[in-house]
């Protein structure tokens, strides 16, 4: 690890509060050009100019934008996203209602990602041109071609329909609680986990082609070295930086980005909110969830940068 790992780190969460502040500002400007009007969407369409009146005051939108702007900061920098303009709830409570839902649907389903993935690369990196390896590109091609929605009903209509009425229950031994959660969580694990399994065995076999071809490995070959040790030891150590940055990026990105997935199998997670918000127009809550991703990705790309020289130690921070 470098020694200018904590300038390093300094810079980078300059970085992260000028990217905050950048996405606030883009949504504080997207709450004010929305062609629906707020005070219409929380008065409703018989709502009169008095009662719309009347909730503008109450929400500051008669005063000038800059001081609008500035209360709007302040209350980000307190942790207040304001409150739904359908419920009234506050948009920090809801947020944090759903929020282990995503976190679960995508740490589980990243584990699953994760290891297939790079299992199934250096698996067909290993046997590069050979029929193993073919099978691993068909699979990576299929994967990458069909949508997510297909896999999802597919997994239901197999496991949740045709094996249902054969009368074999999933997970049928165990603890209640267990059971419950293994019948609700396992088949959207294995939803998300498709596509990004199949990117991710494309990206991992490059990578690791990439190193199998250095004049380093080809040394250790050559002393004899057994390929075990090789592909494991001397290959797949610098191979995973790029898939590693890849995750963070993928992990941080996906807790909005989970609205099919969540649709589908009923789940009542940040994609379902995003998704009823957007159909009521209920802006504040799409701008809650929008820089709490953004949070999530800054912080996930700041984790990865700080480990990426810890797996390739030809990595150095300045």
């Amino acid at each position: 690890m470098s020694r200018g790992l904590p300038r390093y780190v300094l810079r980078r969460l300059l970085y992260s509060a000028a990217v905050l502040w950048l996405v606030s500002t883009l949504v504080f400007v997207f709450l004010h050009v929305s062609p629906v009007p707020v005070e219409r969407v929380i008065g409703g369409p018989r709502a009169t100019a008095e009662t719309l009146a009347q909730i503008r005051a109450n929400l500051g939108l008669d005063q000038p934008v800059l001081v609008q702007y500035w209360r709007f900061v302040g209350r980000l920098l307190s942790g207040d996203l304001g409150d739904s303009y359908i419920s009234g709830t506050p948009v920090s409570a809801l947020i944090a209602e759903r929020l282990p839902t995503t976190l679960w649907l995508v740490f589980g389903a990243g584990v699953l990602w994760f290891a297939g993935g790079v299992g199934l690369g250096v698996f067909s990196a290993s046997r590069a041109r050979t029929l193993w390896d073919r099978a691993a590109t068909a699979f990576v091609l299929v994967g990458l071609s069909t949508p997510p929605f297909v896999v999802a009903l597919a997994l239901l209509y197999v496991f949740a329909t045709r094996l249902e009425e054969s009368g074999v229950h999933l997970f049928e031994a165990g603890p209640p609680m267990q059971e419950h959660f293994l019948r609700r969580m396992v088949l959207p694990w294995a939803a998300l986990a498709f596509l990004m399994l199949a990117s991710y065995t494309r990206l991992t076999r490059g990578a690791m082609l990439d190193v199998l071809g250095e004049d380093y490995v080809r040394t250790a070959r050559a002393k004899g070295l057994p390929e075990r040790r090789v592909v494991l030891r001397h290959g797949l150590r610098p191979a995973l930086a790029p898939v590693v940055t890849q995750a963070g990026i993928d992990l941080g990105a996906l807790v909005g980005s989970t609205i099919v997935t969540e649709k589908v199998f009923g789940l009542q997670g940040v994609g379902q909110l995003v998704h009823q918000s957007i159909a009521t127009g209920d802006t504040p809550v799409i701008i809650g969830v929008t820089l709490t991703v953004t949070l999530f990705v800054i912080a996930a790309n700041l984790l990865v940068d700080i480990g990426y020289s810890v797996l390739d130690p030809r990595v150095r921070l300045g």
